[in-house]
């Protein structure tokens, strides 16, 4: 055989080599799944009813309101905290000090040994200073033990809290503050749960 039969032979072997090598890779089996997956953020909304607490006209030295209203989870997510917080617009500089929050009551909180109370005899101006949580549980403990719900707010609970408001009557003259009005903003700020292994 001559040398260029030879060669001509070789390259004819190394093409059906290489054609051989190339179908070879679409010549396989194959199956192919396909996972659809989801991520959905939950909602953190809560609620105060009824929307105003108190508004009362009339006022005199040594008036007292009571009133009750609730903080409601709407939302999807546990509310670890409500942060409340106290702002206020006084007509006459001072009536804040004369107004007294004589206490803030938790009641789904409390427990026989005692009440959970967010607030205890503060003035507004004193609360503006603050920031209270207004589901933790305050109720004394007993031997380790506390009864009540356990702080934070479950989705779709509510808790029933009870204020009473004061007009402090220092036994003084205090014409200063006749015809005085006060405008209260209570912000209630709930914050969510840790996160969590899920």
């Amino acid at each position: 055989m001559s040398i260029k039969k030879k060669l001509a032979m070789g390259i004819a072997t190394g093409a059906l080599a290489v054609s051989m090598i190339g179908g070879g890779t679409y010549a396989y089996f194959n199956d192919v799944e396909t996972s659809t997956n989801t991520f959905a953020a939950g909602t953190l909304d809560l609620a105060v009813n009824p929307e105003t607490i108190i508004d009362v006209n009339n006022l005199k030295p040594g008036d007292f309101m009571y009133r009750g209203f609730k903080l409601e989870n709407n939302g999807s997510l546990d509310i670890s905290k409500v942060l409340l917080t106290t702002d206020f617009t006084e007509s006459v500089a001072g009536f804040a000090d004369h107004i007294i929050v004589e206490f803030l009551i938790n009641e789904d909180k409390s427990s026989l040994r005692g009440p959970s109370n967010v607030i205890d005899s503060m003035s507004l101006s004193e609360l503006a200073n603050m920031t209270e949580d207004a589901v933790k549980n305050e109720s004394p403990k007993w031997f380790g033990w506390q009864g009540g719900e356990k702080s934070g707010l479950k989705a779709g609970d509510d808790d029933e809290l009870h204020v009473m408001f004061r007009f402090k009557d220092n036994n003084q003259d205090q014409n200063a503050y006749q015809g005085a009005n006060l405008e209260l903003r209570w912000t209630f700020d709930a914050k969510q749960t840790a996160g969590q292994s899920r």
